[in-house]
């Protein structure tokens, strides 16, 4: 989306400065209703391409560089890329423009015209520009998280709101022996390390990081999302299952292979920006201390995730994961005492 609107962008300044008259017939193509489509649907297909290669490949070769540097290689990488984009699509718009098949010698004159004229430097200029603020955006949005971003543009959360959200503590286990045994500066690595491999889950089964904190992480989700299909639930298991596939990693480069326990629980919390020096979405809410409180109990059960009666109640009841009850107990500083269960997964 940040493609087309650009490239629409950039085309509405282009004509309105040649007052919509091609004035370089020689090199430029002449817009009409056909060329507007198909420039824009290539460019949308670009787009398309270029989010496809960030998201699943190019984006995690650099994760280990700084910001400005990932920006600087995904540049020249695009770049190229766009290089060959530009040489496919501009005899294409050239046969449409002349109304002729793109093996005809005018379409392949006109591109020789075009490859060493200043339309095709202004080109690429463009291009670049475009380059730069998707990696920027992708940048920021990797730094913020996608949605925090969005909400930032929208404004959504600038007045607070009442929400109704599922969230999950994920704290790791032995942390405290782990740090000392590995020292500080490794065991961030590890850290690192040990974060990514979590990532792709929790965007698989479209949960939110909303805090980092230490060796603890909370993920939430707007209740529709967390419940359909038993999202929240699936997502600890593909979390686990992603750990469990990149064991031989841990054991090899740490000696340890990372584990962890989570408590999950539903409520209502008040969302809105908070900070006068640094802008964030804060949640508030009794949720978020009973959600800690349940995480804190796994050790006592032996269990690897204990989730709240209630939040079990409005799981999707199609989802392949039963539930066995734990009982009823009493969580510090509540009054009422709070059910809480076991995932029984197949």
């Amino acid at each position: 989306m940040i493609w087309l609107a650009l490239s629409w962008f950039v085309l509405l300044i282009e004509s309105m400065a040649t007052d919509y008259e091609n004035k370089r017939p020689e090199t430029d193509i002449t817009v009409d209703w056909a060329i507007f489509l198909f420039a824009s649907f290539a460019v949308f297909m670009v787009g398309i391409a270029m989010g496809t290669v960030e998201v699943l490949w190019l984006g995690k070769q650099f994760k280990s560089k700084s910001f400005g540097r990932k920006i600087l290689y995904k540049m020249g990488f695009y770049l190229l890329f766009m290089l060959v984009i530009n040489c496919i699509t501009f005899p294409l718009a050239a046969s449409i423009e002349m109304g002729t098949s793109i093996l005809d010698n005018g379409v392949w004159d006109k591109f020789s015209h075009y490859i060493v004229s200043s339309t095709f430097l202004s080109t690429m200029v463009s291009l670049s520009f475009s380059i730069f603020v998707s990696l920027l955006y992708s940048g920021i949005s990797e730094h913020l998280g996608h949605d925090v971003l969005l909400n930032f543009f929208s404004g959504k959360y600038h007045r607070p709101q009442a929400e109704t959200r599922i969230f999950m503590f994920l704290d790791m286990k032995s942390s405290t022996s782990l740090a000392e045994q590995l020292g500080h500066q490794t065991y961030f690595q590890f850290l690192r390390d040990y974060y990514n491999q979590l990532s792709d889950a929790i965007i698989q089964f479209k949960g939110e990081v909303y805090q980092y904190v230490g060796d603890e992480i909370v993920i939430s989700w707007k209740k529709e999302e967390g419940v359909s299909h038993q999202n929240c639930i699936q997502c600890f298991y593909a979390m686990k299952e992603r750990l469990r596939k990149k064991s031989s990693y841990f054991e090899k480069k740490y000696g340890v292979v990372p584990s962890f326990r989570a408590g999950m629980h539903m409520g209502q919390v008040t969302t809105g920006e908070i900070g006068a020096l640094k802008k964030e979405i804060f949640f508030t809410g009794d949720v978020l201390n009973v959600t800690a409180r349940i995480q804190k109990l796994c050790k006592t059960y032996g269990k690897e995730l204990l989730l709240s009666g209630q939040l079990k109640d409005v799981l999707d009841e199609k989802g392949p994961i039963n539930f066995e009850p734990m009982g009823t107990m009493e969580l510090e500083g509540r009054k009422e005492p709070a059910a809480l269960f076991y995932p029984a997964y197949p």
